[in-house]
């Protein structure tokens, strides 16, 4: 019996400096992705706040002390900390795709996700922006 041998193509293992730099930057996206988790969640959570302090004042018999609020915290608070979840994901694709980029000696710059991450956050303070000039 002949066995058939098979000849691998051996992985190319580039610089090392390469992956540990795209790692740097997968873990960087990752730390801002928990920020805006985190500011949704606080943004959330002192919605509900005013909301409470708003009842407890009212019980107390002081009306009107704090400025109504539109509702409109709670649900920016979810989408930040969606958008936080969402880009987290985007960020592990983009650090496989880049890895085996750099693995295959074909990499290419690719800003797609800096333009949807700017364009997001831009996006979230304008209507910050608005909101604040609105309740105020």
């Amino acid at each position: 019996m002949s066995k058939i041998i098979e000849e691998t193509k051996p992985v190319k293992v580039g610089d090392p400096r390469f992956y540990m730099a795209n790692e740097r930057t997968f873990l960087a996206w990752i730390r801002t992705s928990i920020g805006i988790m985190g500011f949704g969640f606080v943004v959330e959570r002192f919605s509900l706040f005013i909301k409470q302090m708003s009842y407890i004042l009212s019980q107390a018999g002081f009306e009107n002390v704090l400025p109504s609020s539109h509702g409109y915290s709670s649900i920016v608070g979810i989408l930040l900390v969606a958008l936080g979840a969402i880009m987290s994901v985007f960020a592990y694709i983009k650090y496989k795709k880049t890895e085996k980029q750099i693995t295959e000696d074909t990499y290419q710059s690719s800003s797609i996700l800096n333009t949807l991450l700017t364009g997001l956050v831009l996006a979230v303070g304008i209507f910050l922006v608005l909101y604040i000039f609105q309740s105020t």
